[in-house]
Parts: C-alpha cells; structure tokens; sequence
C-alpha cells in the first residue's frame, strides 16, 4: 500500500509547514510570522511595505 493517496500530519520538517494563502509545502517564509510560500511573498511585498534593494 502507498502512502501517495494518503494525508500524514506531521509535526516536523517541510510537510508541517504550509502557506497560509496557497496551501504549498514549499519553500515557507516563516519570518516575522509570515508563513507564506516565496511565491505569494513576491506578489504581496509591497502591499505589506517590503522594499526591493537591487
């Protein structure tokens, strides 16, 4: 029997954390309380007052 079909709770490593707004396991911004994927994080920066430095 596969696990593939299956949802596992776990309460360490990447499956624990998700994105709040897309639901990824991905990548996780976890800082100052984010926890939202690196993706979501890009569309939503400046809205939230984060400032592109190049």
């Amino acid at each position: 029997m596969s696990k593939k079909g299956k949802i596992i709770k776990t309460k360490f490593g990447r499956g624990s954390r998700v994105c709040r707004r897309c639901g990824s396991h991905g990548p996780v911004i976890r800082r100052y309380g984010l926890m939202i994927c690196r993706r979501c994080f890009r569309e939503v920066a400046p809205k939230i007052g984060f400032k592109k430095f190049s």
